[in-house]
């Protein structure tokens, strides 16, 4: 590349970067490109083409770089030298999710939410400058190893991410089916930085799964959404219309720990369920100019809608989740949700290298932004405490009679949650204690010594992912349910 073509793409990509600041974001492990609506159709985002001023504007830049690559003491790469203009531009916006990525990068980005990928199966975001767990999808190896929302990961097989953007980290994360992957977990409420080791897998993108539970002589349908992809909005139109065809009367739309995904797919499912009289999204841009969009559905459903959320719940599981309170008037049972009030765009620079970059806010149907503060439920309930617990670390010696620490904590909330009663749950190992553990191991083939060593902590995680995925313990779900049987 000869000078006067750097210095185009480097113009190209200061154009494009004026004035956006201020922003946050998230990504899939699988790379996904936001789009965006316009006049209620969902496009891709226009070529942008700023003309600049070479001489006036980037006179400055121009003669450090030639200087730089002239005079310097030492020979220095001209590409490299680009590639560091570059990404200290994106870095001046203090936006982690604006990243610049160079052709190799990009080129490992390629995956798309239509398709499966190899890897943990997580959402990841840079929350205040660290790399940061959305939400793991459903029967996930994320989910499975005990990986919940907001895990901090501080390292990726003993390595500290430090310095890392959300992309470099990513490509570290990613890996082989079958491969292992160990992450050090900064988690809220732990001292320690926990080991999580993660086996990687094949994740395939199924995003939509119906069922229907009777309750009081009432057929509520359940429709969970696990990512809004390619399809999504088409899969769930068919598994609405059977659901339907059993004469439903009532619906739960579950979007815990859904991270997000395309804008369209939520487009296409709010224009299902969302009547005309109100917008169910609006997106802002930098100049505060809002588009609004508004279904052609004339009248609601002829039934109830919940939906369910949790932190886990972002992006466009937001914007789902605050059309059906604030344009559906619909009520939503959960936890407060992630809070992701932003738009990103894959934009190519036409060399095989792109920026990602946040262009747009969304605001929610009465106009509120939910950046940061996430959607509140109208029915704010909790799962049991097990649901919470983290990972017991047992490294050289077993847990056992009157130690007292955070690890013994975890076992006895686990203890408590699968019917083996301790008696208390502040750590200390007493009698009562000893007496769950054995009472665990017996009922579950372990040698009965008392003590939690690497076997039993491993079942008993085990077990308490197995009683999470069993839908007679989700209170979140039961309560959504019951109130649509009322």
């Amino acid at each position: 590349m000869n000078v006067n073509k750097k210095m185009l793409a480097l113009l190209i990509v200061l154009s494009l970067l004026v004035g956006a600041g201020g922003m946050y974001g998230s990504m899939a492990l699988f790379g996904n490109d936001s789009k965006y609506v316009q006049n209620g159709e969902v496009n891709d985002l226009p070529k942008t083409a700023t003309k600049v001023d070479n001489d006036e504007e980037f006179a400055k830049l121009q003669k450090t770089y030639e200087i730089i690559s002239s005079r310097y003491v030492e020979d220095v790469d001209r590409d490299k030298l680009l590639e560091g203009a570059i990404q200290g531009m994106v870095k001046t916006l203090k936006d982690p999710y604006s990243v610049y990525m160079d052709e190799e990068t990009a080129s490992q980005f390629t995956q798309s939410l239509d398709s499966s990928f190899e890897g943990i199966g997580a959402e990841v975001s840079m929350v205040d400058g660290k790399v940061t767990i959305v939400a793991p999808f459903k029967d996930s190896p994320a989910e499975k190893a005990g990986l919940k929302p907001n895990d901090q990961i501080i390292t990726i097989d003993g390595k500290s991410v430090e310095g890392l953007d959300l992309y470099k980290a990513v490509l570290k994360i990613r890996g082989e089916k079958g491969s292992v992957v160990t992450l050090g977990v900064k988690r809220t409420g732990v001292n320690d930085v926990m080991p999580v080791k993660v086996t990687r897998d094949e994740i395939p993108i199924e995003t939509v799964y119906s069922d229907i539970e009777e309750v009081k002589g009432k057929k509520i349908g359940v429709l969970e959404i696990t990512s809004f992809s390619e399809k999504t909005g088409s899969d769930f139109k068919k598994q609405l219309t059977e659901l339907e065809k059993e004469k439903i009367d009532g619906l739960v739309i579950d979007v815990r720990g859904n991270p997000g995904g395309y804008l369209e797919a939520v487009d296409s499912i709010l224009r299902q369920i969302i009547p005309e009289k109100k917008p169910f999204v609006q997106i802002e841009d930098r100049k505060g100019n809002k588009e609004r969009y508004v279904s052609k559905l004339k009248e609601k459903k002829d039934y109830p809608i919940i939906g369910l959320i949790d932190k886990g719940s972002a992006s466009a599981s937001e914007i789902l989740a605050a059309a059906l309170k604030e344009a559906g008037n619909y009520d939503l049972v959960g936890e407060k949700s992630f809070g992701k009030g932003t738009v990103q765009q894959s934009i190519d620079l036409g060399d095989g290298s792109n920026i990602k970059l946040t262009l747009f806010k969304w605001l929610t149907p009465d106009g509120n932004w939910i950046h940061k503060k996430g959607v509140k439920p109208t029915f704010e309930v909790k799962q049991p405490d097990y649901f919470y617990t983290n990972p017991i670390t047992v490294e050289k010696k077993a847990l056992e009679f009157d130690m007292n620490n955070e690890q013994v904590k975890n076992a006895q909330v686990m203890l408590n949650g699968l019917g083996f009663q301790t008696g208390r749950e502040d750590g200390y190992f007493d009698e009562k204690t000893q007496a769950a553990v054995t009472a665990f191991q017996r009922a579950n083939n372990l040698p009965a010594t008392g003590k939690v060593d690497t076997k039993t902590a491993g079942k008993m995680e085990a077990k308490v992912i197995d009683s999470i995925r069993d839908d007679k313990n989700d209170v979140q779900r039961k309560t959504a349910i019951e109130l649509l049987a009322k």
